[in-house]
């Protein structure tokens, strides 16, 4: 779940910040661990929100900022020239705040931290590294290469599971429409026959009556499961647990495992090749993997302060594959660390990508069988009466 907090933290001032926890005290936590005090902390529901709140286009923003700077623009006249075009409100009132900013003398990086609504700690730490470096073109051009690359995986998962999705929708529906309109009326036909039929045509019978006398209460039955469902999907402790029990399967808990070490080694390269430390990097991605995976993270950061290698610290806390682990021994030996974590990242996303792809096509076919069976059994079943009927006049 997601928190919107108002802080004090050292350094930066009043900050207002936007944080994923699992309660409310790890929230708070989490600032405290920053060297900040919390001033005010409240849940934000922007998934279920009746008020349409735009999202910042943060790719679309530094496409254009990367054009303009590789044009020779200064920054200052960049971030006017953006705002001169942009036409979304919100938007304008982000970039205008941040123009006057900068009239200030204020750092961008630490303009963009007062607005961490729309500016990812990834981000931020980017752009500070390139001020170090004065190439703010080359960290624009690595974090839009990340972050397509991001959405690129994501929208592959995502369009991988809306066919099966879609089918299971309409076998549903099409199931309750032959239970709730159809049984009824052949029940009613089917009444005076006696009891001379297959019990599973007696018990569909037996259903299309429940219905046709009490229709209104099974529907406000429906409605009241239906909501309590779709409530309790809804609670994030819900979906922690699914998440769990999900990770205890061998088959999908591993593809878990790897999509997740995939998303952290691709940030924790980009970091790397923007010039920050490996300690400090590990800190600021622990917050993109799972819960049970955050404080092996830190584990890790530790085990590299103490002194170990990158490989043996990450082998030790199985943040890593053994295939990704060599790559890891290979990036200590060149070291071009920073190019061999995106090329670990870039190789579990193909794994993936094959994953996904074969489980798809395996999964298509035995859900189009089951549909098929369960309409087909209810229609069978339906019309079994009548074949007994012409089986008796034969």
């Amino acid at each position: 779940m997601r928190f919107e907090i108002k802080a004090v933290i050292s350094g930066q001032g009043t900050v207002h910040l936007e944080l994923e926890a699992n309660s409310e005290e790890e929230a708070r936590r989490q600032i405290i661990e920053q060297g900040g005090m919390v001033l005010s902390i409240k849940r934000s529901f922007s998934g279920f929100s009746l008020k349409s709140k735009t999202r910042f286009p943060l790719v679309h923003f530094s496409q254009e900022l990367l054009s303009l700077q590789t044009a020779g623009l200064s920054l200052v006249e960049s971030i006017e020239t953006l705002l001169e075009k942009e036409q979304d409100t919100s938007n304008r009132k982000i970039i205008q705040s941040i123009l006057a900013r900068l009239y200030e003398g204020v750092t961008f990086s630490q303009t963009l931290e007062e607005y961490s609504q729309a500016f990812p700690p990834l981000y931020i730490a980017t752009v500070r590294a390139s001020e170090r470096t004065g190439d703010l073109a080359e960290a624009l051009t690595r974090f839009i290469t990340y972050q397509t690359q991001m959405d690129f995986v994501r929208k592959k998962l995502i369009g991988a599971s809306i066919y099966p999705v879609l089918l299971l929708a309409v076998g549903f529906l099409v199931s309750v429409f032959l239970m709730v309109f159809v049984v009824p009326k052949f029940s009613a036909i089917y009444d005076d026959m006696g009891s001379d039929l297959p019990w599973l045509s007696l018990l569909l019978i037996k259903w299309g009556q429940f219905v046709h006398d009490r229709g209104w209460e099974l529907a406000i039955t429906s409605c009241t499961i239906l909501g309590l469902t779709i409530y309790t999907v809804s609670r994030p402790a819900f979906r922690a647990k699914v998440m769990q029990w999900l990770w205890r399967i061998p088959a999908i808990g591993e593809h878990m495992r790897v999509y997740q070490l995939a998303r952290f080694y691709k940030t924790l390269g980009m970091l790397l090749r923007g010039g920050i430390p490996i300690t400090q990097a590990l800190e600021m991605v622990g917050g993109l993997l799972q819960s049970h995976l955050r404080p092996k993270v830190a584990a890790a950061a530790k085990h590299i302060r103490e002194g170990r290698t990158i490989s043996s610290a990450m082998e030790m806390e199985g943040l890593t594959t053994a295939v990704g682990n060599r790559m890891l021994r290979v990036g200590e030996r060149t070291g071009l660390m920073g190019d061999m974590m995106e090329r670990i990242g870039n190789f579990h996303d193909e794994e993936i990508a094959r994953w996904v792809e074969w489980t798809t096509k395996l999964i298509e076919p035995l859900l189009m069988a089951f549909i098929g069976i369960v309409i087909g059994g209810i229609i069978i079943l339906m019309y079994m009466p009548i074949f007994e009927l012409a089986g008796s006049i034969n």
